[in-house]
């Protein structure tokens, strides 16, 4: 059974530790699945975002999975988040995407929708 994991929670919210710990569990148990991060959950994939070092980093958690790890563009610009290459095309100095993590459109997310059995909000 292939799985969605729509994430909306922010990394400072249990729910985003929830999302991680099922695609841990799903991918240890080889079952398919598919993420997509959106709303707040794209501060998942700012680069800059600092966390102390007495505390499990969201984000390197996400990249330890080694699985791909689509954001939704408008969201992620919107929250300041951005790659290379939409830096550039909007007059943006700097770029701030987590190595892993990917800026795609909501067609990426409806497709996802569409073929997969489950999803699961978080």
């Amino acid at each position: 059974m292939s799985t969605l994991l729509l994430i909306t929670s922010p990394p400072t919210s249990i729910h985003a530790w929830h999302a991680l710990g099922l695609a841990q569990a799903l991918q240890n148990k080889k079952e398919e699945f598919r993420v997509f991060f959106y709303q707040d959950a794209v501060a998942a994939a700012n680069a800059l975002q600092w966390v102390p070092d007495d505390q499990r980093k969201l984000t390197s958690e996400w990249q330890k999975l080694a699985i791909r790890l689509p954001v939704c563009v408008s969201a992620a610009l919107a929250r300041g988040i951005t790659d290379q290459e939409n830096a550039q095309r909007h007059n943006i100095q700097q770029h701030n995407l987590a190595e892993g993590f990917e800026l795609v459109g909501l067609g990426e997310l409806a497709d996802a929708v569409q073929s997969s059995q489950r999803l699961i909000q978080f």
